[in-house]
């Protein structure tokens, strides 16, 4: 029996694609002449050049947060070294004796985890362009939370009804896990996946000081940049404090997510490419590190290449090659993918160790995994929907209730 502590993923969340608008044009004036007109507008700001074909949605990067959550599901179901263990406790012996080729494919699912680090960077930016500290904050917890807590609670019971795969927690570290705060207070995950959440909270409270400052083009470089260096040093730095903050393991994904939407909404130039490069490098460094240091299944070659074509493809959707996809479908699709994500692992490995001699195993990865996008789809319905209704109304209403105050006084 093992503790629910091995990685997983974390899918953010669809957001509006704002207009495209290019960097204001370098160009001199002579003295005593008057500017003449430009496309940049007044006060210096970038204008937009236009809305995008069929609305602003980005309805691709829906399609791509799905299909990673789909890679990281196959990956902990049938894919992972501890499922490919003698007498394992979830298939009971190796699942690449009983199905080698669906481990081959599936031994490289954990690069999702990547995948959607470098989609959350992207879409947090989106998102939060043109917005103030209180708007983020109520967004982020309105989006994370609803889910979240019924994930904890599913799990929970799941492990309960289901014993024998991972050892329960105690219920002061049950209780714990419902701040989302767990891993800062060195208490295990309910389920090992949710190792991502505390990654894409620090790079939250990380952003959160560009969004006071308010988001323009030279502040995110900047904070690319920052944060890269930051991020480098940390680890050889002997601060632990510094390397908490810093992230290492997760920083140069999200300041890939950051370049490449700044491409989408003002242009490539040479700094941005320079700092998706920057990210590659890095990335493809800490993919071997994880391969070492936790994965074992899979190569250094073939997750890179993964890693290289995802990234690829992500150029491709900022610089709007993708825009005619706008598949309705992708939006439905995507909206399951967060809370797929949250009760798929424990829960299914569990349940497969229940059920792998009542069927073939093939046909039991298609019905978990099917029954768990259902069951995604109803927790977006009927708990993230409602309940993020209810937590906005309430945030509102305290923010405004902390003005009144600060206006009396």
């Amino acid at each position: 029996m093992v503790r629910a502590a091995d990685n997983g993923t974390v899918a953010p969340e669809g957001a509006e694609v704002r207009t495209r608008q290019p960097l204001p044009p370098l160009a001199t004036v002579p003295p005593g002449r008057r500017p003449a007109p430009s496309s940049t507008g007044g006060g210096g700001k970038p204008a937009p050049r236009g809305k995008r074909p069929g609305g602003g949605r980005l309805y691709v990067i829906d399609g791509i947060r799905i299909l990673a959550a789909l890679m990281v599901a196959a990956h902990h179901y049938a894919g992972t070294w501890r499922a490919d263990r003698p007498g394992n406790p979830v298939w009971d012996r190796p699942v690449s004796d009983i199905m080698p080729t669906v481990f081959r494919f599936a031994s490289y699912g954990w690069i999702g985890v990547e995948i959607f680090f470098v989609i959350s960077g992207f879409v947090i930016c989106m998102s939060c362009w043109g917005r103030t500290p209180r708007q983020f904050f109520v967004s982020r917890v309105i989006r994370l939370y609803p889910a979240y807590w019924f994930g904890v609670l599913f799990t929970t019971a799941v492990l309960v009804a289901v014993p024998g795969v991972w050892e329960r927690l105690r219920l002061r570290e049950i209780l714990l896990n419902l701040t989302m705060l767990q891993s800062g207070s060195a208490v295990p995950n309910v389920d090992g996946v949710y190792w991502t959440l505390w990654s894409e909270l620090r790079f939250y409270l990380l952003f959160l000081v560009v969004v006071a400052m308010g988001l323009t083009y030279r502040r995110v470089v900047v904070f690319c940049c920052v944060w890269g260096a930051v991020a480098m040093l940390a680890p050889i730095s002997d601060l632990h404090l510094l390397e908490l903050v810093a992230n290492p393991e997760g920083a140069w994904y999200f300041i890939a997510g950051l370049a490449l939407y700044l491409m989408h909404r003002f242009g490539q130039d040479l700094l941005l490419w320079g700092i998706l490069a920057m990210a590659w490098l890095m990335g493809q460094l800490e993919l071997g590190d994880r391969i070492v240091q936790v994965e074992h299944v899979s190569g250094w070659r073939g997750s890179v290449a993964i890693f290289t074509v995802f990234l690829l493809f992500m150029v491709a959707v900022a610089l709007g090659y993708t825009d005619r996809i706008r598949w309705k479908w992708l939006v439905t699709a995507g909206a399951m993918t967060y809370p797929l994500y949250l009760i798929h692992y424990a829960a299914g490995t569990a349940l497969i160790a229940r059920l792998h001699d009542t069927m073939d195993p093939r046909l039991l990865l298609v019905a978990l995994i099917g029954a768990f996008l259902l069951l995604g789809y109803l927790i977006h319905r009927l708990v993230e929907r409602p309940v993020s209704r209810l937590l906005k109304k309430g945030l509102d209403t305290s923010f405004a209730r902390l003005r009144a105050a600060d206006k009396r006084t």
